[in-house]
């Protein structure tokens, strides 16, 4: 029996990781590698944030936990509503070791808002309704809210990027790693536990908005704060080390990230606009949502927050519009809600959707012949029917087909909202480069991560899975079925799915032929 610290950092990417402890930057990260072990880690298909973190801490693919994305569709409607930790369906790392009586201390992990009632303490997530920092309501027990009511989401909208906004954000950002780091480990030296995590959230911020100053080769390149990419790692690197100091002698460590990074190209993708000029898709003149853009320009960021929480119902209204306002479902069989991080595509489904075009029984037909004609398409790679990639109880709340695109020339393409006259590709306009949240930021998320642990594992390779079940082994748990299995103390597919497990603790055909494609997919094996 023993403690795990686990500390998260965001969209860390592998090779810049790889490339920067080599260098000699990332010295505390490069001492858990030499000491213990580090992996590349396989993530969600797609990489999101929400469900990946959610898949993490629930050793539990999206099937079964069921959170796909920020939002979801609400049933028999053609409206979206914002997810939250209620909607969480499987039992998280906390709420296990709640259980078992051992004392956890969870702080800014995504998808944790509201706080959850826990043995130890919570501070949710930057998914907390559009907060800057922690209200009462962001923190359990409340008592606890005046120790950590400076802890810092992005206090900076991320929308729209006018001039000075990068060298703002970049000090922003330092200035909260320091913020959070202090608060970490006031409360790690302070109380006792037996499973700490905490969340940095800044390597995902920094590398969507610099990545083009970054990468001399990337076709949105421009000159700026080359170096900003790097110093948030070299930030986060300190802030690991102090932590782990701050934690004390005698615990397991693991330093894990959602997903990694790449640059984003210079071409648009308006996957409705593909869906129309090959008859899945009809438009018809968009309502104006005015009040949506008014909200983003005009409404100081702290204070949207507030206006999110009392009119949460309105906002996912004005969202719904925003998406799908320019579609005439009555002769509509197919459509996208268009989002950069999670390129989808839903079926107008008889019988599930109000208008719906498509009959029940022709449904697996229609979705194979529609992956078939968009994996013709040259921007996407793959096109699979959500059973493909997931499995479990909640399958049924993804969208019908989940796409992997295609990286041109190593950069990936931008999904934007299509309106009608738009051409399915179109070249970025210059002056689009620098993107922003909604209009195509310059760095995308990709699928692999990192782990490292501060213990030795036989592992060549994991999978985002694979965390909890490792944390539940170390504190001496017993491990409840879930996919992914532990790092340490069992052997694991690496360079071959042909590994060597017992019946009792080996994948199932299933689960060996999703890690397959996504080992493959990430190019772990041919």
């Amino acid at each position: 029996m023993g403690r795990f610290l686990l500390i998260g950092l965001d969209g860390a990417e592998p090779s810049l990781t790889e490339q920067w402890m080599g260098e000699g930057h990332l010295p505390n990260l490069s001492r858990l590698s030499e000491r213990g072990t580090y992996l590349p880690l396989a993530s969600t298909c797609p990489p999101i944030t929400f469900p990946a973190w959610n898949s993490c801490v629930t050793g539990v693919n999206p099937g079964r936990h069921g959170v796909f994305d920020f939002t979801e569709l609400i049933r028999g409607t053609y409206q979206i509503r914002f997810l939250n930790s209620t909607f969480r369906k499987t039992p998280a790392i906390w709420n296990l070791a709640s259980e078992a009586g051992k004392r956890v201390g969870i702080l800014g992990v995504p998808g944790t808002y509201p706080p959850e009632t826990v043995n130890g303490f919570m501070v949710s997530g930057f998914d907390s309704p559009v907060a800057t920092r922690p209200e009462r309501s962001c923190v359990f027990p409340p008592t606890l809210y005046p120790d950590v009511r400076e802890w810092r989401y992005a206090d900076f909208q991320e929308h729209h990027l006018g001039a000075g906004w990068h060298e703002n954000a970049l000090r922003s950002m330092l200035n909260t790693i320091e913020i959070k780091e202090k608060i970490t480990c006031n409360l790690l030296s302070r109380e006792p536990w037996d499973f700490f995590m905490v969340v940095f959230g800044e390597s995902d911020t920094v590398a969507h908005h610099f990545w083009l100053f970054h990468d001399p080769a990337s076709p949105r390149h421009c000159p700026g704060p080359a170096m900003a990419i790097r110093d948030i790692y070299m930030r986060l690197d300190a802030a690991v080390g102090r932590i782990i100091e701050a934690a004390g002698p005698e615990m397991t460590v693991g330093v894990v990230s959602d997903h990694g990074f790449g640059g984003a190209g210079d071409q648009v993708l308006h996957l409705n606009a593909w869906l129309a000029e090959h008859g899945y898709l009809a438009f018809h003149r968009p309502k104006n949502n005015l009040l949506k853009q008014l909200a983003l320009t005009t409404i100081p960021t702290g204070v949207r927050g507030a206006l999110f929480r009392h009119f949460q119902g309105m906002a996912a209204r004005l969202e719904s519009r925003s998406r799908f306002s320019a579609i005439d479902w009555t002769r509509t069989t197919a459509w996208s809600e268009e989002l950069n991080y999670f390129p989808s595509i839903h079926v107008n489904l008889g019988g599930r959707e109000p208008q719906g075009q498509v009959k029940p029984e022709e449904y697996a037909a229609f979705v194979q012949r529609l992956c078939g004609e968009l994996e013709s398409w040259e921007p996407v790679e793959h096109a699979w029917p959500r059973e493909t990639l997931y499995h479990g109880p909640y399958v049924d709340h993804a969208p019908d087909v989940i796409l992997e695109l295609a990286l041109k020339n190593s950069y990936s393409y931008t999904c934007r909202k299509s309106v009608p006259g738009n051409m399915p590709i179109q070249p970025l306009l210059p002056e689009e480069r620098f993107g922003g949240k909604e209009h195509g930021t310059a760095g995308t998320h990709r699928g692999a991560g990192v782990v490292f642990l501060s213990e030795k594992s036989e592992a060549h390779a994991a999978r985002i899975e694979d965390i909890a079940p490792t944390v539940l082994q170390t504190l001496g748990m017993e491990v409840p079925p879930m996919d992914g299995h532990s790092l340490l103390g069992r052997e694991l597919p690496g360079d071959s799915i042909d590994h060597k497990m017992d019946s009792e603790q080996a994948y199932s055909a299933e689960e060996e032929a999703i890690l397959a494609a996504r080992l493959r997919a990430l190019g772990y094996i041919e």
